[in-house]
């Protein structure tokens, strides 16, 4: 057994395709099961704990006493495929979400909602896989390709929140823990209307999306979503969402493969909710910059763009700040 080991790990230092191949076949194996786990989920909750007896609006509360600007926007910030856990923002992301509360004091931010997971779980947390998830998260040298593995794994995530069999239930397991966080970072109250801003980037655009219809039903607030460089497919959230911005860098090519995979993303798919809600002025579209898809010089990358001498993350935060929901001020951005 030791001399098979052996064998397999001189395999797999010999070349970062074969970690890759390797890579693929076990996260595809463990792809056709990834629902189940998410089905067992959903089947462990009480239907308090997922909102079934939510008929109604929160409960009314009187607004909490504060002692600067009074609170009533949340902006809500779900990562990208390659975070591991629920506190794991980037340098650029909390530079971005620190910024942008000073600039909106009337705003707190949200931080910790892992869009990868249903119960708002670390991979590290209990879970069957959690030793390989926390060695790929903490290799070093060759290894490091192992990272690849919590991608994969959370692509499948992705594709669950967008798949018509199960996205549902698990978008209301997301749309739950962002319910709570938002609790827990200032008390919710509904003596006056809410403004939630979901800001995802990668695949964390296409969960935002999907709570979307859930916050609708439970919260009394206007729902914005913000996709910096997202994957989305769509479909969810678009009818229900006040606005929807896409932020697109110049130097992301990742963000056009969505565009060709998705049929409801196709312009002649008139009839899908992304092209209606494109009729409607409710999505549009626009150039953050010169930004990769992520990285130094992705949307919160702390790299300097040379032109502007600004970093990409500010540039970013600039394209966020100028919004038109922030104000009544038309906008101006181009359609996709």
């Amino acid at each position: 057994m030791l001399r098979l080991f052996s064998q397999m790990l001189a395999w797999l230092r010999s070349s970062t395709w074969n970690l890759v191949l390797l890579a693929g076949f076990l996260v595809l194996l463990w792809g056709m099961l990834a629902p189940v786990g998410t089905l067992v989920w959903w089947l462990n909750q009480s239907s308090e704990s997922l909102g079934f007896k939510r008929q109604q609006r929160l409960p009314e509360r009187n607004p909490p006493k504060t002692t600067a600007h009074s609170i009533n926007c949340y902006v809500v910030f779900l990562t990208g495929v390659g975070d591991y856990s629920v506190d794991q923002l980037t340098p650029g992301e909390e530079f971005f979400l620190d910024r942008l509360e000073q600039l909106r004091p009337n705003c707190v931010t949200v931080r910790d909602v892992f869009p990868y997971s249903a119960a708002n779980k670390d991979l590290a947390g209990d879970r069957f896989l959690a030793p390989l998830w926390d060695a790929a998260e903490h290799a070093e040298g060759w290894l490091k390709e192992a990272d690849v593995l919590i991608k994969i794994r959370n692509l499948w995530r992705f594709a669950i929140s967008a798949d018509d069999r199960y996205g549902k239930v698990y978008n209301q397991g997301i749309a739950d823990a962002i319910v709570d966080r938002m609790n827990a970072a200032h008390p919710i109250s509904t003596a006056e209307p809410l403004q939630v801003i979901l800001i995802g980037t990668s695949g964390g655009a296409q969960v935002a999306l999907g709570a979307v219809p859930f916050l609708e039903d439970w919260l009394n607030a206007r729902l914005i979503v913000i996709s910096a460089g997202g994957a989305f497919d769509g479909e969810a959230g678009f009818a229900e969402a006040e606005a929807v911005y896409h932020l697109q860098g110049k130097r992301d090519w990742v963000e056009d493969i969505p565009r060709i995979l998705f049929p409801s993303r196709w312009s002649w798919t008139v009839g899908s909710p992304i092209n209606r809600a494109r009729r409607e002025g409710r999505y549009r579209t626009q150039i953050s910059g010169p930004h990769t898809h992520d990285g130094p010089e992705g949307y919160f990358g702390t790299a300097t763009e040379p032109s502007s001498q600004m970093a990409y993350v500010e540039l970013t935060l600039e394209q966020v700040n100028q919004l038109p929901f922030w104000s009544s001020q038309s906008d101006n951005s181009h359609q996709d």
